[in-house]
């Protein structure tokens, strides 16, 4: 039997990969279009007198945006893993009293619209006083981002052998020790898989952001590019530099992390 894939399944799949890929270059088509050049016709398809006039923008204008992104985006994968990792080694391994009621919260918690969940923390976040904070930010992201951490690193833990954790104890690790020594290192994949996903939330948030921070000096790039839109509409090439440039960490991340990814989503899906 020929092992050899047809043809036309590979032009197919060339062809819905240049579609899925076209806005992405015709982004950083018009990032390298002069301003000029667009105010008088429609961009051209490739950018012949390309120019970086964009990108200095974003340098001289951008930055502190992306700083701020890329702290919010750090600190909420933190606080993420530090939760969602011992909550998850409780339900998988320790298996307290009414863990399958936990289980369904978190799938609820999934299922709750963003917007619902900025107007509570509007409420809470302005009896605190930590409104238009990195902070406060910090905490509303890492409440969309653990409950999917904590089904994640579950899946995964459910998988550890029991071996594995006896010999821990016999060892004289309690359920701590054994933690963090056998069960964290272990969890590799899956640590990964919920640090990325849980970083990208953060990262393209803007619900979050525009409801909790926008009145703060600190604002994330979501904010930059939705500020940056409204006062400069004809300077398509920086707005469109700026989203070339806030997109880079997001994609070089991806591909740094997508076999990590792969595993780490898959973990517990298929049993011996």
């Amino acid at each position: 039997m020929n092992g050899k894939r047809p043809w036309w399944k590979t032009a197919i799949g060339i062809v819905l990969t240049a579609a899925m890929l076209f806005p992405v270059y015709w982004m950083i088509n018009v990032s390298l279009t002069p301003a000029t050049q667009m105010r008088k016709s429609p961009p051209a398809w490739f950018p012949v007198n390309a120019t970086f006039e964009g990108y200095q923008a974003v340098l001289s204008q951008q930055l502190p945006f992306l700083a701020t992104s890329l702290v919010v985006g750090l600190g909420t994968v933190v606080l993420t893993v530090a939760l969602a990792a011992p909550a998850a080694y409780s339900l998988a391994k320790l298996r307290p009293r009414g863990r399958g009621a936990l289980n369904f919260i978190l799938l609820i918690a999934q299922m709750i619209p963003g917007i619902i969940m900025a107007m509570g923390f509007y409420a809470i976040y302005l009896n605190l006083g930590i409104l238009n904070t990195i902070p406060g930010l910090i905490l509303a992201d890492s409440t969309i981002a653990v409950p999917f951490g904590v089904l994640i690193f579950t899946a995964f833990m459910s998988g550890i052998p029991n071996e594995l954790m006896q010999a821990a104890k016999i060892d004289g690790a309690g359920s701590w020790r054994t933690f963090r020594s056998v069960v964290m290192p272990v969890s590799r994949n899956s640590i990964v898989t919920v640090s990325l996903f849980a970083f990208l939330w953060a990262w393209s948030d803007f619900i979050f952001a525009s409801t909790l921070d926008s009145g703060g000096s600190s604002k994330p790039i979501t904010l930059g590019i939705y500020a940056y839109i409204g006062n400069n509409n004809q300077e398509w090439n920086s707005i469109m530099a700026t989203a070339v440039v806030a997109s880079i960490p997001a994609a070089v991340l991806l591909v740094l992390a997508q076999r990590y990814v792969a595993a780490g989503v898959t973990a517990g899906a298929v049993k011996d």
